[in-house]
């Protein structure tokens, strides 16, 4: 016998050896699981009772996935999991991925080494636990394989990359499709059936009645997918009936539309060797079978809905995200009119979030232990195990207070457990009694992975946009000082994405009477390193503006130390040495947009200036400087450029349109002008930079009141670019 052909023979003892421990414990559905030479990832090898496309998205499972086998597989244990509710609450995924009702076991596969992992299904109808004998026969079972997988030339019997995946016939099988032995399958398995499909989904027999009612001859539908020859079951919702009959062997139904105005129930009968199918105008009951239960409700829309939340869950941002999207989506999803988020923190459920409670049943529940006998919040988190009390009653026989409290007459207690770690509780709470199907506890069980999922991402976003929010407000001056004759007023708003920080700055430094110094700047980039920055920026600005120093100097001795202190970052600034008793200023720009002047006639132009480098750059660079007289009536404008820059659009242009927009603002007062600029030059889309700007207007000469400092939470900004060369 030649190697090839040991180990075909070896192959073929294994299937038999799997298929024998399949059908030996009962279960319907049996997948072996074995791991790749050299790469942590299980290779699905054999499949019995199901077709290969059904495990298609298995074909390869990580070590580390969250996922029964690879437990099974990487700790070489038993998993157990003994209905769908069971599924969800221990793998979300999985019970996402297979939204079926059904019991499944995973065990190791492990002899000399450990080879895989063995994966069970079993109809909902089983008993709920797994016996003592049913767990030895499994062990034995995998014991063997493993055995026969080292005789199969160990190593070499690992399935290669492009190895196919092998289906083990059931053994019930029809080994044709002709008309006749197909009908005596149907036969047995429904009373007056109309036609039958094979676990794979193809026509094996189709009866007169039934080329009626789908209008094709059966010569066209034989051997076909209904959903390819009837393109009018190329519906998500047909196909899901179809894999839910299969894997969970139960008889489902679902309704369809055969065009123009024709509706058809069709009922679903599985069992081991394939469907048979009933199909009758809508409205008409077939004769029901003793022997099964009622065919659950469609789940298609259930299922497309709940991965539909889970993409929004994905896309929330903070934690008030989280609750609006629960509040506004899973509430009406599932037919519940309360809810109370709520965060565990030291051993407390903290609310964070309600919808449809009173203030009074708020503070009653708020940080309420752990521990609690009030509720069965703090149970529901300390033990992971969902809560459901579909009556007043219900509830009342364990927490006698909890009913009136709330005033509700249903409640769903869901815990939010990630990675072990109780993240909070999600009660939703209903104003009539409410029954809660297997089904329905399954899919809120799984919704609630998610939303531990989402909201202990969101948390941690708001913790670090608060961090950024204080060390923005920290850095930005805290109020402006009073100067005689001059009144200001300035602005920050960070961008609408991000950490809520960026590197604008603005800063009004009295010199005294009757004079005066106004900076504005730009750090490039829109994190914590540029706003550390700009406030080396500012600080060095301000001790050379306290000494009186000139504005081209101030820029020289600021672009020195950053040049010293080799920032990768780059930062533009403005700045305006004010001698109120000579009317005039000197301003010295450092690769910043220049300042928009407005004179007491309504004429309004930007200020003409020859630009210096960007600080930081050049050690040696100079900053030419520009006088401009002061007089009473007077308004100066300086901003950062994101006010201005919209991309694919001229800054000249941008700037032009500034002028005009502050000319037509009139003499108002200076923050209603500020607020009239911002609205103007608001985007349709959110800021992508931040926005810093600061008005000064001379007046006269008996003092004024303070300047006020006005920030706005939001993002932060994408960093600075030098103005065009002044025309």
């Amino acid at each position: 016998m030649t190697g090839d052909d040991a180990r075909a023979a070896g192959l073929r003892a294994l299937d038999a050896a799997f298929a024998e421990t399949v059908r030996g414990i009962g279960a319907s559905v049996g997948a072996l699981f074995l791991r790749a030479p050299k790469e942590p990832v299980l290779r699905l090898d054999v499949l019995y009772g199901a077709p290969a496309e059904f495990a298609a998205p298995w074909a390869r499972v990580p070590l580390a996935a969250p996922a029964p086998v690879a437990d099974a597989a990487r700790d070489e244990r038993m998993v157990w999991l003994g209905s769908h509710e069971h599924v969800a609450r221990s793998y979300p995924r999985t019970a996402v991925a297979l939204p079926y009702p059904m019991a499944l076991a995973a065990a190791p596969v492990t002899g000399a080494r450990p080879w895989g992992a063995l994966l069970l299904m079993w109809p909902a109808s089983r008993p709920p636990h797994m016996s003592a004998r049913e767990r030895g026969h499994i062990t034995a079972g995998c014991r063997r394989l493993a055995r026969l997988v080292e005789e199969a030339a160990g190593e070499d019997a690992l399935p290669p990359p492009d190895a196919p995946l092998r289906v083990v016939p059931t053994g019930r099988e029809r080994t044709g499709a002709g008309p006749d032995l197909a009908a005596a399958d149907f036969a047995e398995r429904l009373p007056g059936g109309s036609c039958a499909v094979d676990l794979s989904g193809r026509f094996t027999y189709l009866s007169a009645g039934a080329c009626d009612l789908l209008g094709r001859d059966a010569g066209d539908l034989l051997g076909t997918l209904p959903w390819q020859s009837l393109r009018w079951l190329d519906d998500p919702v047909c196909e899901d009936r179809y894999r839910a009959a299969v894997l969970s062997r139960q008889p489902v139904a679902f309704t369809a539309l055969r065009p123009p105005d024709r509706r058809l129930d069709f009922h679903l009968y599985p069992d081991a060797s394939g469907i048979s199918v009933r199909i009758v105008p809508s409205g008409t009951e077939p004769p029901p079978r003793r022997d099964r239960a009622p065919a659950p409700p469609a789940r298609a829309g259930r299922l497309y809905q709940l991965t539909h939340l889970a993409v929004a869950l994905a896309e929330a941002v903070g934690v008030q995200d989280v609750m609006d999207l629960v509040a506004d989506q899973v509430l009406p999803a599932f037919g519940a009119q309360g809810m109370i988020l709520s965060a565990a923190e030291a051993g407390r459920l903290r609310i964070i979030g309600t919808r449809g409670y009173g203030p009074e049943a708020v503070e009653r529940l708020d940080a309420l232990p752990v521990d609690s006998t009030l509720t069965p919040a703090g149970r529901t988190l300390r033990t992971g195990i969902p809560a459901f009390f579909g009556r007043p009653e219900e509830l009342r026989r364990f927490y006698p207070d909890a009913p009136v409290i709330s005033g509700k007459q249903a409640w769903a207690f869901l815990p939010l457990i990630l990675s072990g770690r109780a993240v909070g509780c999600c009660l939703l709470s209903y104003e009539r009694p409410h029954g809660f199907p297997a089904e329905e506890r399954a899919v809120l069980t799984a919704l609630a992975g998610l939303i531990a999922q989402a909201l202990d991402r969101a948390r941690l976003y708001d913790t670090k946009l608060d961090l950024a929010h204080s060390l923005q407000q920290a850095l930005l001056p805290r109020t402006l000082p009073a100067v005689p004759g001059l009144r200001v007023a300035a602005r920050y708003l960070p961008a609408t994405r991000g950490m809520d920080i960026g590197g604008d700055f603005y800063d009004l430094i009295r010199l005294g009477d009757g004079a005066a110094a106004a900076v504005i700047g730009d750090v490039q980039g829109h994190n914590a390193a540029a706003a550390a920055l700009m406030g080396q920026v500012r600080t060095a600005v301000h001790a050379n503006a306290s000494r009186g120093t000139p504005p081209e100097q101030v820029l020289t001795s600021t672009n020195r130390l950053l040049t010293d202190l080799g920032s990768d970052l780059f930062t533009s600034c403005l700045y305006a040495h004010l001698d109120l008793v000579r009317g005039r200023a000197v301003l010295a720009t450092a690769g910043h947009p220049p300042p928009l002047v407005r004179l007491p006639g309504g004429e309004t132009r930007p200020v003409e200036m020859s630009p210096g480098p960007l600080l930081g750059i050049d050690p040696g660079a100079g900053y030419p400087h520009r006088e401009l007289p002061l007089v009473p009536g007077m308004t100066l404008l300086f901003y950062t450029d994101g006010l201005v820059e919209r991309p694919g659009a001229d800054l000249d242009d941008a700037i032009a349109g500034l002028a005009r927009h502050f000319a037509r603002a009139g003499d108002r007062d200076l923050d209603r002008l500020i607020d009239d600029l911002l609205a103007e030059a608001d985007p349709a889309g959110p800021r992508t930079d931040d926005v810093a700007l600061l008005a000064l207007r001379l007046g006269p000469g008996d003092g004024t009141r303070p300047g006020r400092r006005s920030t706005v939470p939001g993002g932060c900004g994408t960093g600075s670019r030098p103005p065009p060369d002044p025309k």
